[in-house]
């Protein structure tokens, strides 16, 4: 159990604050392989009814496989999928209850926005006054007012992208999987249309199933999120869970910034408190000794990996004093500052490695950064704010 799980800390949305009306998907031992290349390896994850889920993982991993699996245009060689507990496998995509949105947007060019949107309703022959109420209604929720009457080629990437969501939504399905939609937007327009995202997710109510690449996405947007790489399934958990308590290297340095090194447990102490956790002392080689608090028990002699992120890293050209004795403090040369604004990224030079510190820009200053190129400097942080990642014997 990992020290966000033992804390119960609880994310930012609870489900009960949602309409759902989104199905339940069950992956279950799901394996593909294309010829020699194994594309799934027994993958099994269970998503919630209006879940906002994420597949993360780097490209080739297996995420965009999944997904269309789950939209049926892709057949798995073993395993089952279930929508609601039923078996939808044989089921035609179809006839599935999905939609789903490609990060082209795969809109008709000749048409208007109002009439991709209302493509397959005129399929349907649902009566012209249904149709118009219903586009406009959808038209609303994606804030597309007066660009109704617009081509694709009239429309900004981000508006091109919105008229794809309402026409994958007007058909009410119960899962809407999006594959790398926001991919083609520049990167503010990318943040923005997250959280228009978002938003639509949360009036509509629907089970979002999410594929990117890209770790600060998910991490904004999801309820929870599975990683995956080389067609393995790594962890599955909510972005506070995945950023603070990864469950293996790869999750620890795929997942933002960190800085990570292998050592010995030397000692384990059980401490007294409302949660059972332990004191744990590590013999890093780059560092030296260093003391971090686990959940799971470890024992003198194992190896493990540990981590500590670059923000929870206090940086100080004076040595902090605290009574605190687990705080950990090394000392050393700035390499390389690099600022950007809000922050400054510092590659600090201790005596046997490089480390990552990152010192938040809250007040205004005159004459830059405090801290500069080649000063001397303090390096410390708590015991509560590594982690170990992974024992590895």
């Amino acid at each position: 159990m990992s020290r966000r799980e033992a804390r119960r800390h609880n994310s930012k949305k609870e489900a009960g604050s949602k309409r759902l009306k989104g199905s339940d998907v069950v992956v279950e031992g799901i394996s593909k392989s294309f010829g020699d290349f194994l594309a799934l390896n027994d993958v099994s994850l269970e998503i919630k009814k209006g879940e906002f889920y994420s597949l993360l993982g780097p490209s080739g991993c297996g995420k965009t496989t999944l997904l269309r699996i789950i939209a049926g245009f892709e057949n798995p060689d073993k395993g089952k999928l279930t929508f609601d507990g039923s078996d939808v496998l044989s089921v035609p995509a179809h006839r599935r209850q999905t939609n789903i949105v490609f990060q082209n947007y795969a809109l008709f060019p000749h048409l208007s926005a109002f009439e991709n949107i209302a493509f397959s309703l005129r399929l349907k022959k649902l009566p012209g006054a249904q149709i118009k109420r219903k586009v406009d209604d959808y038209i609303s929720l994606v804030r597309l007012e007066g660009h109704a009457h617009k081509n694709p080629n009239q429309l900004s990437g981000g508006q091109r992208q919105r008229v794809a969501i309402a026409r994958a939504l007007i058909n009410d399905p119960r899962v809407l999987l999006l594959d790398e939609p926001l991919s083609a937007l520049d990167a503010k327009l990318r943040h923005h249309m997250l959280i228009e995202l978002d938003s639509i997710h949360d009036e509509i109510g629907v089970t979002f199933i999410y594929v990117t690449h890209d770790q600060q996405e998910a991490l904004s947007v999801s309820d929870r999120i599975a990683i995956i790489n080389q067609g393995d399934l790594l962890q599955i958990g909510t972005p506070h869970e995945i950023y603070e308590s990864p469950a293996t290297d790869f999750v620890a340095q795929f997942i933002g910034e960190t800085n990570l090194f292998d050592g010995t447990v030397v000692k384990v102490e059980k401490m007294d408190r409302e949660w059972i956790e332990y004191m744990t002392e590590l013999d890093i080689p780059e560092l030296g000794r260093i003391k971090v608090t686990t959940v799971d028990e470890v024992k003198p002699g194992q190896t493990v990996s540990f981590t500590i992120r670059p923000e929870k890293i206090v940086i100080t050209t004076e040595r902090p004093y605290s009574s605190h004795e687990e705080l950990n403090c090394f000392q050393g040369i700035v390499d390389e500052p690099i600022y950007s604004g809000d922050q400054t990224k510092f590659y600090v030079k201790t005596n046997k490695t490089m480390i990552k510190a990152i010192k938040q820009h809250a007040n205004y200053s005159d004459e830059g950064p405090a801290i500069r190129w080649k000063d001397t400097v303090f390096l410390s942080w708590s015991d509560d704010d590594g982690y170990i990642v992974e024992v590895k014997n």
